[in-house]
């Protein structure tokens, strides 16, 4: 067995574990419970939805300033408040 890890999953029970049981206790009825691996599913799930919303909220945010933007342009431009002039040379014949 080349890790400690080992010696759990083959229900051994390593040395240093048996020199702390109380005099008198079997090892064969020792259960050692261990906790469970960590899960990264919550975590890494929970990022990609904020990462995800905060570029909702940013398109959102650009959509709304591209059509109010657009919509204060033909408001000013209908009620005569802008004006685009454009000049051509004069070509002379």
């Amino acid at each position: 067995m080349r890790y400690p890890e080992d010696q759990f999953n083959a229900g051994h029970i390593p040395a240093d574990l048996l020199g702390q049981l109380p005099p008198g206790t079997d090892p064969k009825q020792i259960v050692i419970v261990r906790a469970a691996p960590r899960n990264y599913t919550g975590p890494i799930l929970l990022a990609v939805t904020i990462t995800g919303g905060i570029a909702l909220i940013i398109l959102m945010v650009a959509v709304t300033l591209h059509v109010a933007a657009a919509a204060t342009v033909a408001v000013l431009s209908a009620t005569g408040g802008v004006g685009l002039t454009l000049k051509r040379p004069h070509r002379g014949k």
